[in-house]
């Protein structure tokens, strides 16, 4: 079968039309007709090669929804016709001890959706049939495609640091992570702050769910000490981590799940404090599986503006220029 995308064929360069033929399908594996890809800032990294992990052409595209068009003679959990989302992970060795233990996002030999392997800019798109994770019947599939990525990146800290209803909580940078992460905490019972560095975004931030607004423009934590629980910081820019570690109370903690360049502290306002910085990343298929049907119930959705496939590269700058307001989506029907 032929399918049709758009690749990058070298660094930083725009996308262009581009098709290859897939080979027989594995026992394991589905074939998904894309209906819409989300557009992730780590889709600019890959194809600036901003981590090293090169190879050309490269299809980005990892928040896909789309409709099981064919399966492998092993897959009997998923039907055709049946709609699904894959996000950044698509395959894993399942057979070391994170993926039997449930933590496949954290395998040495995870494949990623568009590493090594062809994205979902494009009309069809495979995997293996474990990361094709069902999507409820009440998520849009446009405004559901980017929790596929962004969606469970800010919702995963959310359990595996045991935030609790009663707890304070703040979102720095309110993009296309952070507000996804103002509707998760809001909807999970915390009282939600939003941390940004003007007053821009105030009321949209007040509509997702912030129960407080604080412009942080002078990069200025004082009036926040000791005040919150849990600190989620979402850009990939460096910020004032003193400030931020002063503003939690003690035994709080300072989770960075944006690619801050350099995180540069004194250790003695986390020790006497008994404060923490932890991250974290994507999550595991039940983890997803659990994200999607909170979103569901919830009425947790992404902000999105919707281009063609034939307008990737215009939707890619407007990223780049982070003028999306909040997530960029193609239609790849």
């Amino acid at each position: 079968m032929t399918v049709n995308a758009y690749a990058a064929l070298s660094t930083k360069e725009k996308l262009v039309p581009f098709s290859y033929t897939n080979e027989k399908l594995k026992d394991h594996e589905v074939n998904i007709k894309i209906s819409h890809c989300g557009i992730c800032h780590s889709d600019i990294h890959l194809i600036d090669d901003d981590w090293g992990m090169g190879g050309y052409p490269l299809i980005p595209g990892h928040e896909v929804i789309g409709i099981i068009t064919e399966k492998g003679n092993k897959v009997s959990h998923l039907e055709i016709g049946q709609r699904v989302g894959v996000g950044w992970q698509c395959g894993s060795c399942y057979d070391c001890y994170y993926c039997i233990t449930g933590e496949e996002q954290l395998c040495s030999k995870s494949i990623a959706t568009a590493v090594g392997h062809y994205g979902g800019f494009a009309n069809y798109t495979r995997c293996d049939a474990r990361f094709a994770i069902p999507i409820p019947d009440n998520l849009p599939s446009d405004q559901a495609a980017p929790l596929l990525c962004g969606g469970i990146t800010v919702y995963n800290p959310l359990r595996n640091y045991n935030i609790r209803p009663d707890m304070k909580v703040a979102v720095v940078g309110i993009g296309g992570l952070g507000h996804m992460a103002l509707q998760f905490y809001r909807a999970y019972g915390c009282e939600v702050t939003a941390l940004s560095h003007s007053d821009n975004k105030k009321d949209d931030a007040l509509e997702f769910g912030a129960h407080k607004y604080y412009n942080s423009k002078n990069n200025d934590y004082r009036d926040l000490e000791n005040y919150f629980d849990f600190i989620l910081t979402t850009p990939h820019v460096d910020l004032n981590w003193l400030g931020l570690v002063n503003a939690l109370k003690p035994n709080g903690k300072l989770c960075l799940v944006g690619v801050a360049k350099n995180i540069t502290i004194p250790v003695q306002p986390l020790l006497m404090g008994q404060k923490s910085i932890v991250t974290s990343m994507i999550g595991s298929s039940a983890r997803l599986y659990e994200m999607l049907e909170f979103a569901a119930r919830q009425r947790v959705l992404a902000k999105i503006e919707l281009f063609k496939l034939n307008q990737v590269n215009e939707a890619i700058q407007k990223v780049r220029d982070n003028t999306v307001r909040y997530r960029a989506v193609l239609d790849c029907k």
